[in-house]
């Protein structure tokens, strides 16, 4: 049996394996974690964890899943374990999901195992017979709503037993939460186990690793590849880490570059805007790059569709670009009659707006003043923004939820 010290093993979460649906990026998702697997095999590790979100959805595309089967055949062959935990992506309620299927061929095994006792969850270890781990871990659900079987977890076997062990988990920290994700749903440190060795984490899309006294090292990888424009921006590539003699090393999986135009818009009209970006790109080439132009401020004049970003993705697949996406997410114009107010702040423009064309729009039973206070707390809400790690459905769940409660309607 190998010592803690003598160990090796890769850590991977968030593959989210068809996660992209246009064409050219489709298969990205296959093409990283193959990219991750060659590591691992070129690295000889003892053993990999895929801490949840292995595929995007938990009945993939069958290409998609011929590709990972293939790949996590190659595994085999060489006799690498993969200790695998489902994740808020490709778990399933129902239970059809395709990772009891892979289980089941013998391409890696789930982790997450245990019985009910007197209506506690009692987990039991898996343990790797090369170097002697024990490894065990929880699921990743929906909205987050693993946090009730950590409620309900039986934590002495886990904390008393000796050697080295890993916990596996699809889930955000409350003590880890980064200042720009403080909407996504976490739980406290409490609630895990204490006394492991390694806590190999997923679900939050950050790189991070840190101890944390009583717990050991936590680690999240990350994503294999970033999964939407903001995570592009933000991470520009994924990664995972490897784990030697107890010091953890994060390699990055390269395929595209990633070019960023930042675009400042603030009174300027389309026709300004066009020329400005291909003024940026004219003495540039763009060869298996992934260009990102984000546009922000108030046109002076227009609306962002008068923009030509017909010419604009042209001259820059011209220019060899793999890729371009756009986001006018944060870009303006003027909806209303201009009005000239004199303000010091955003808060008191928005406010000397709201006043300037209450009314306009009857509505029942509401007077004024509570006409007001409900447009202030709708445009709160429905400013939100789609946070790092927060899935599309999350997301939408969390602004209906918030829009229902502004309203004090059911929102469906």
């Amino acid at each position: 049996m190998f010592g803690e010290g003598n160990m090796k093993f890769a850590h991977l979460a968030d593959c989210h394996i068809g996660s992209w649906r246009d064409p050219k990026l489709k298969d990205i998702s296959t093409i990283a974690f193959q990219k991750a697997i060659d590591k691992c095999m070129e690295e000889n590790v003892d053993f990999i964890l895929i801490s949840g979100d292995l595929f995007n959805t938990s009945l993939p595309r069958i290409d998609n899943l011929k590709k990972v089967v293939s790949i996590l055949k190659q595994l085999k062959d060489k006799n690498i374990p993969v200790y695998i935990i489902p994740g808020s992506h490709d778990y399933s309620p129902s239970g059809k999901t395709m990772l009891d299927v892979l289980e089941q061929a013998g391409l890696f095994v789930n982790v997450v195992k245990g019985e009910e006792i007197d209506g506690k969850l009692k987990l039991s270890f898996t343990i790797d017979q090369k170097t002697g781990a024990k490894i065990t871990g929880m699921l990743g659900k929906r909205y987050s709503l693993e946090k009730e079987y950590y409620k309900n977890l039986i934590l002495e076997n886990l904390e008393q037993e000796q050697g080295y062990k890993i916990f596996m988990l699809h889930s955000g920290i409350d003590e880890l939460k980064p200042e720009d994700q403080q909407n996504i749903i976490t739980q406290p440190i409490s609630l895990l186990p204490k006394n492991f060795n390694y806590y190999a984490a997923g679900h939050v899309h950050i790189v991070k690793e840190t101890k944390i006294e009583g717990y050991g090292t936590i680690a999240y990888p990350g994503p294999l590849f970033p999964n939407s424009f903001s995570e592009l921006e933000k991470l520009e590539t994924g990664g995972f880490y490897i784990v030697e003699d107890n010091n953890l090393t994060w390699h990055p999986i390269q395929i595209f570059n990633i070019n960023k135009l930042i675009i400042d818009c603030n009174q300027k009209n389309p026709e300004q805007i066009c020329d400005e970006i291909i003024n940026e790109i004219k003495d540039k080439e763009f060869i298996n790059t992934i260009v990102l132009i984000r546009l922000s401020g108030s046109l002076s004049s227009g609306k962002p569709h008068d923009i030509d970003f017909k010419e604009i993705f042209t001259q820059l697949y011209d220019k060899s670009a793999y890729f371009v996406m756009k986001n006018t997410n944060a870009l303006t114009t003027k909806e209303f009659e201009e009005i000239k107010i004199d303000t010091k702040s955003t808060e008191d423009a928005e406010a000397a707006i709201i006043k300037e064309h209450l009314g306009q729009i009857k509505l029942k039973n509401m007077d004024i003043e509570k006409e007001e206070a409900l447009i202030k707390a709708l445009m709160q809400t429905l400013s939100t923004e789609k946070q790092e790690g927060e899935t599309n459905p999350d997301f939408e769940k969390r602004v209906k939820d918030e829009v229902s409660k502004v309203l004090d309607v059911d929102v469906k």
